[in-house]
């Protein structure tokens, strides 16, 4: 296994053209690491260009959940979240783990026209320069109402967590895992993701778990599906 750190840097400082990784309900966000299996021959291709280069893949939605068939090249959501390939390993079957820990969202310019088997776009980081900046936002989360939403979840489904590990983590830390580790869709995720800073993050968290439980305790369930 190979790692790499997370090396800060600005906006300018990013690569403008950037192989993009479309996934589904798959949610990236600065300083948190997201694992990742690549199989697809495509996408092995992408993370041994991305690893002779800069390590940096960037994580999209696509706008449709499901393609019409494996070959099929999506329309993508316009903002996605950049991510450095901190470590992976090789598998004897030829498969990749990797691990990427988000950098910066950032916007898409225009989708390139490219030979590679992979995606590549033009990436826009500029909007997002705060992301580089660690904590920056924790302040305006409401953390009592964020885990009284928690529990409340939990509680619907008969879920357990170590609050004490919760308890001595940090607003950033917690919010992104919480909202990368949500169970919603594509339109939440992406929501979640475009969210203009940690404390909307955090509100659209509480705001779609909310729903979610009030849909459940209308639908007369005792669970949260």
């Amino acid at each position: 296994m190979t790692t790499s750190d997370n090396r800060s840097t600005s906006p300018d400082g990013l690569p403008r053209i950037i192989p993009v990784f479309p996934l589904s309900q798959a949610l990236l966000l600065p300083r948190a690491t997201l694992p990742l299996n690549i199989f697809e021959p495509r996408y092995l291709a992408m993370v041994e260009a991305a690893l002779a280069g800069p390590r940096i893949v960037g994580m999209v939605q696509p706008t449709i959940a499901e393609p019409i068939a494996p070959t099929d090249a999506p329309p993508l959501e316009a903002v996605g979240c950049a991510g450095r390939i901190a470590s992976f390993a090789e598998q004897a079957d030829g498969r990749y783990l990797i691990s990427l820990i988000g950098i910066s969202r950032f916007r898409i310019v225009r989708e390139l026209a490219v030979t590679t088997p992979y995606r590549q776009v033009e990436a826009d980081f500029g909007a997002f320069a705060d992301d580089l900046v660690s904590g920056t936002g924790a302040d305006a989360v409401d953390r009592e109402r964020l885990l009284r939403t928690l529990a409340d979840y939990l509680e619907a489904r008969d879920l357990t967590t170590d609050w004490d590990v919760i308890a001595g983590t940090d607003n950033e830390t917690l919010v992104n895992a919480l909202a990368m580790m949500s169970p919603f869709g594509v339109r939440e995720k992406q929501a979640l993701l475009e969210a203009g800073g940690l404390g909307e993050r955090s509100e659209v968290l509480i705001a779609l778990t909310e729903m979610t439980l009030a849909r459940s305790s209308a639908g007369g369930q005792h669970r949260v599906q």
